[in-house]
């Protein structure tokens, strides 16, 4: 086995970071059998003026500075850590070599021995502000003179924006005007850029690269990463005022506008771009400023002629007392649709699918004890005509389900699910935007009672387009009742939620006139009849396409609740190359979507996939959005489903999504899939902003073990110039650090995954409590940790409070939002009998002693067994659907 080394800042990424003193960690890993040989380990740096190369050797951690492990070792290696710090004015490129000391061969360079690219340091030492003297035209080399641009009033802290309004002539005919305008070189020269690209009309993905910037496909978003550690981020707007804009790449470096008019005279596209020192801060920006921009498909539905409908959909808390207690926010937690464990038919029944089938899966369901809050009844439910050779042909007939699938209709199917499944609450059903994937059946019953037009598309696959190019859709003025008509069959059904795909088949429509008329039209009509009949229960889907971002993503409404949003392409379970890829591209997409009102959604997964059911368990769970499932029936990993979820006091499955969604960590770091060596990082956060708890999912996305560093500084929420105090807790190994502080040397964990591997890493805020005399060595540490035992336990955490009494107790009181066991870190719990110093109540009664002990990863944990206890107890929930657990414990051991 060849020695593996790992450091903070790590090697292959860029790191800003403000001090020049640039503090260095780095973990050796080698066989077990040459630990006792000295070893050395040097930094090989340069500084950013292009100066030599000189050595810095790093010595030895001491115990109180060294990084701590989350993770077993493999039994045949070992680690020693080092440190040392290097001072940087500018920047810093570095690499590292090691040696044992006996070995006359010489130095190993992490570069060859195991492909490890050299790391960059910036130090920014001149934040951004609103008064900087820097306009764009010092920001943008070359800048174009054509172009007519000002400056904005950033919402964003830390940011600075600007407009650009770039040209484009009138078109001629029916067919759009296009351009591509040369915009100038951002920065300069630049080290790295970001990109979110359109691969595909449905969707983004992420593109990332060094001084050469180069996209193979159109991108909506662009950032680039100044020599100083400051971001440039540009955002194109579309459906503003009938323009799309957009982003191509040109020589030298060049950023090129691409503007698409569906005008009938001359127009301009509307480029953001904002500065700032945090990418995440700038990316908000320029979002915020689009919101401003963007047209409202909801305040336009207004004007259509079901406007006068009343919509069921409030976010006020419901002051009528006899709401079932569950869904009022006032006793208790309030409980949304994606709060539920889901289930959807697709991968797991395949695509011929009936009535019978649907029923045994959830009949398997229940026999597996897998009880499911939410029910997806995925494509091929729909009555439609199998004209051409496949479904991208197919038209719909009529709203009623396939009569030989589904003979007795679609009510009496769901009205047996109901009456046999009380656990589903909610069902959902597919169907694309324009009706099926080939639209409306050209003599069909739907074609002949709504006025239809035809329109032509136009697709990177010819295989997917309909026949002869040509759809049959509904006419943009009739569209109103349309929708009106079928999502008011659907709720007669008993149907509660809608799944509405294809929708970026709007954006392939051909002629200019038919996409001013038919695409607002269409996503304005759906936006009403979704809130009217649905109370805005819908899943858009494939509709990461410009015209829809803008016009019926991005807006926010008070009466409009946010949409549940399709975040990537397609989960598939037999493409073993597919997995790392889909939660990688997840990640960098919620960059963007997350400023969307809109709850991202990363897609069903199997539990039961060999390789990849817990990997992709994870990233639902970090991702904040729904987590649903589409397992074969009888095909389950039942432990897996025990990690995701939890039973609420009213007996509804729940998942624990962060308060936060998660997004990716580090933004330039390029995808190599099985060749890289970095480790994908998803942060997410929980609770309030002061004493929420940071989230880190850590996913190997490559085809070999890893080891990295990850400093505490790295998770959301930690301030790195704060004073709060930590404990980070690994979810796989149950494992907790000492005490840590941000900033501080010893303030770095070690994490090592096998391929496949995943954990997610969970920052708590501790409470200090100080006895009588305050000296710091007798300082108590608590925090609650939620649900340990859950991927996301912490987010089962509604409230806690650490108080202590005149009498010396501590009092931990938490509020949760499901039954679990609850896990709560207490520094002296080793010195404290659980028998003789612990009184655990829940609802003013003790709970059964055997509910509660120590940990079996970590002693600083005690656990506290609330369901056990709650069943034993025989505990009713009575007007409450929380559950509330109290601790009480000296302060002081007597």
């Amino acid at each position: 086995m060849s020695p593996v080394v790992a450091t903070y800042p790590p090697l292959g990424q860029v790191t800003t970071l403000q001090d020049p003193a640039i503090a260095f960690h780095a973990v050796l890993e080698v066989p077990s059998n040459l630990v006792g040989a000295p070893w050395q380990l040097a930094l090989w740096h340069s500084d950013g003026s292009g100066g030599e190369w000189t050595e810095t050797q790093l010595l030895p951690s001491p115990p109180d500075v060294r990084p701590t492990d989350l993770h077993e070792v493999d039994d045949a290696k070992a680690r020693l850590y080092f440190t040392g710090s290097v001072t940087a004015h500018s920047s810093l490129t570095f690499t590292v070599k090691y040696r044992r000391e006996t070995d006359a061969s010489g130095w190993m360079w992490a570069r060859s021995e195991q492909g490890s690219e050299d790391g960059l340091v910036l130090v920014d030492q001149k934040p951004t502000r609103e008064d900087d003297a820097e306009d764009l035209p010092d920001l943008i080399q070359d800048l174009n003179p054509a172009l007519k641009w000002k400056s904005e009033m950033s919402q964003s802290p830390g940011t600075r924006l600007w407009s650009i309004d770039v040209g484009v002539d009138e078109a001629t005919g029916d067919e759009s005007a296009f351009a591509d305008v040369p915009l100038g070189i951002p920065w300069g020269e630049y080290l790295r850029w970001f990109a979110l690209v359109r691969p595909w009309a449905p969707w983004l993905a992420p593109r990332q690269g060094k001084s050469s910037f180069e996209l193979d496909k159109d991108a909506l978003l662009c950032s680039f990463l100044s020599p100083q550690g400051k971001h440039l981020v540009f955002l194109g707007t579309s459906d503003v005022d009938n323009v799309s804009t957009l982003f191509r790449s040109g020589d030298s470096g060049r950023l090129v506008v691409s503007i698409r008019n569906d005008k009938d005279e001359p127009a301009s596209g509307i480029v953001l771009v904002a500065v700032g020192d945090n990418i995440e801060n700038t990316i908000a920006a320029v979002m915020y400023q689009a919101r401003s921009l963007a047209p409202d498909a909801y305040d336009a539905s207004r004007s259509h002629p079901f406007a006068e409908k009343q919509i069921p959909y409030s976010l006020e808390p419901s002051d009528d007392p006899n709401e079932d207690p569950s869904k009022d926010p006032k006793a208790g937690w309030y409980e949304t649709w994606p709060d539920g464990l889901g289930y959807c038919t697709w991968n797991s029944l395949g695509q011929d699918l009936t009535d019978e089938k649907i029923l045994k899966a959830l009949d398997t369901l229940a026999e597996n004890k897998i009880s499911i809050t939410n029910l997806i009844i995925d494509d091929n439910w729909q009555d439609i005509d199998y004209r051409g050779e496949g479904q991208w042909q197919h038209g719909w007939n009529n709203f009623q389900a396939e009569p030989k699938k589904f003979p007795r209709g679609l009510k009496p199917v769901i009205q047996d699910i109901r009456a046999k499944h009380k656990n589903i609450q909610r069902i959902y059903i597919w169907h694309a935007l324009l009706g099926y994937w080939a639209g409306l059946a050209p003599s069909g019953p739907l074609a002949k009672k709504y006025k239809t037009i035809q329109v032509t598309r136009t697709d990177r696959e010819p295989s997917q387009l309909p026949i002869d190019g040509q759809m049959t859709v509904v006419a943009p003025e009739d569209a109103p009742r349309f929708y009106d008509d079928f999502y008011r069959f659907l709720s007669y059904c008993g149907i509660t939620g809608v799944k509405t795909d294809g929708q970026y088949m709007l954006d392939t429509l051909s002629s200019r006139s038919v996409r001013r008329t038919v695409i607002p039209a269409t996503l304005d009509a759906w936006t009403l009849a979704s809130l009217v009949h649905m109370a805005g229960n819908a899943i858009s889907c494939m509709s990461l396409a410009p015209p829809i971002i803008f016009r019926s993503l991005l807006p926010a409404h008070a009466r409009r609740p946010p949409l549940i949003c399709r975040n990537s392409d397609d989960y598939y379970p037999p493409d073993p190359t597919s997995h790392p890829w889909h939660v990688w591209a997840n990640a960098h997409t919620a960059l963007l979507t997350r400023h969307l009102h809109v709850l991202p959604d990363w897609d069903m997964f199997q539990t039961g996939h060999a390789e990849y059911g817990a990997f992709h368990a994870a990233a639902r769970c970090v991702s904040g959005g729904p987590v649903y499932i589409t397992d074969v029936p009888g095909e389950h990993n039942l432990e897996l489903i025990k990690q995701i979820t939890g039973v609420t006091t009213y007996g509804n499955t729940v998942v624990f999504r962060p308060s936060a969604v998660g997004r990716a960590l580090e933004v330039y770091t390029a995808y190599a899939g099985p060749e890289t060596g970095v480790l994908l990082k998803v942060g997410a956060f929980h609770g309030p902003a002061a004493r929420g708890t940071g989230i880190v999912g850590v996913f190997n996305v490559a085809g070999r073990p890893l080891v990295e560093l990850v400093p505490l500084s790295k998770f959301p929420g930690v301030e790195a110039g704060g004073d709060a105090q930590y404990i980070v807790r690994s979810h796989v190994t149950g494992w907790v650090t000492p005490v840590m502080a941000p900033g501080a040397a010893a303030s770095v964990v070690t994490v090592s995954l096998g391929v496949r591997g995943y954990d997610v890493l969970c920052a708590y805020p501790l409470s200090v409590l100080e006895p009588e005399g305050g000296e710091a060595a007798r300082r108590v540490y608590v925090a609650p940790l939620g649900l340990v035992g859950k991927m996301t336990g912490c987010a089962a955490v509604l409230r806690t409070a650490v108080t202590v009494r005149e009498n010396g107790r501590v009092v931990v009181e938490t509020a949760l939002k499901a039954l679990g066991v609850l896990g709560i870190y207490i520094s002296t719990l080793p010195e404290l009998s659980v028998q003789d110093d612990f009184m655990v109540m829940i609802l003013g009664q003790p709970v059964p002693a055997h509910t509660v002990s120590v940990n079996a990863q970590d002693a600083h944990v005690l656990d506290v067994d609330i369901e056990t206890a709650w069943k034993e107890m025989g505990l009713h929930p009575g007007w409450s659907n929380e559950v509330r657990p109290t601790v009480y414990f000296p302060l002081v051991k007597k």
